[in-house]
Order: C-alpha cells, then sequence, then structure tokens
C-alpha cells in the first residue's frame, strides 16, 4: 500500500476529506520527527514504541578487501511492536 492508498483509505473510514486526512497524517509524522531529533521516545498504545537509538563506534571488515575500517557511532530509528500485533502477525493474521 503506497501513501495516496493509504490516504484514500483512511479518508474512507474517518469520513474527512482527502486533503484533510493528508493535512492529519502530515502534521502527525512531522511532529513524529521533531520529536526523534529531539532523541524522545513515542509510544502509540496498542500500536508500538518508536525509539531512537545509539549505535556504538565499530570495526567492519570490507569482505573484497580484508581492509578494516571504523564506523563512526550513529543514531538509528527503531520499532517495536506491540504484542497484540506481534502474535497477530505470527499467527497469519488469526486471533
Amino acid at each position: 500500500m503506497n501513501n495516496k492508498e493509504f490516504i484514500g483509505e483512511l479518508s474512507m473510514r474517518l469520513g474527512y476529506s482527502v486533503s484533510d486526512t493528508q493535512r492529519m497524517v502530515t502534521n502527525v509524522v512531522n511532529n513524529m520527527g521533531d520529536s526523534f531529533m529531539e532523541g524522545n521516545t513515542i509510544q502509540v498504545s496498542g500500536f508500538g514504541t518508536f525509539e531512537v537509538k545509539k549505535k556504538m563506534e565499530r570495526i567492519m571488515v570490507n569482505p573484497s578487501t580484508g581492509q578494516r575500517m571504523l564506523v563512526p557511532p550513529k543514531l538509528v530509528l527503531g520499532f517495536k511492536p506491540a504484542l497484540a500485533w506481534k502474535d497477530k502477525i505470527k499467527n497469519g493474521g488469526q486471533e
């Protein structure tokens, strides 16, 4: 499902116009992005948790040349789904 299909489905379910729904989704995503930039964790009840994690500095070996390189530390965004969703997906969508 791409963005256009998602917005269309969501607007139909909520009873809002497509443009209003697009604006709401854009605002939510922008606000979440601002929180991630501040290093905050966002927990969406019944859905999951988005968390900014720091990956430590590490040494990597290029498999073709055997050359060792230092990879600097960086921040990555992780997602941990709620247990109910994990179980549902594991069981193929069956409760």
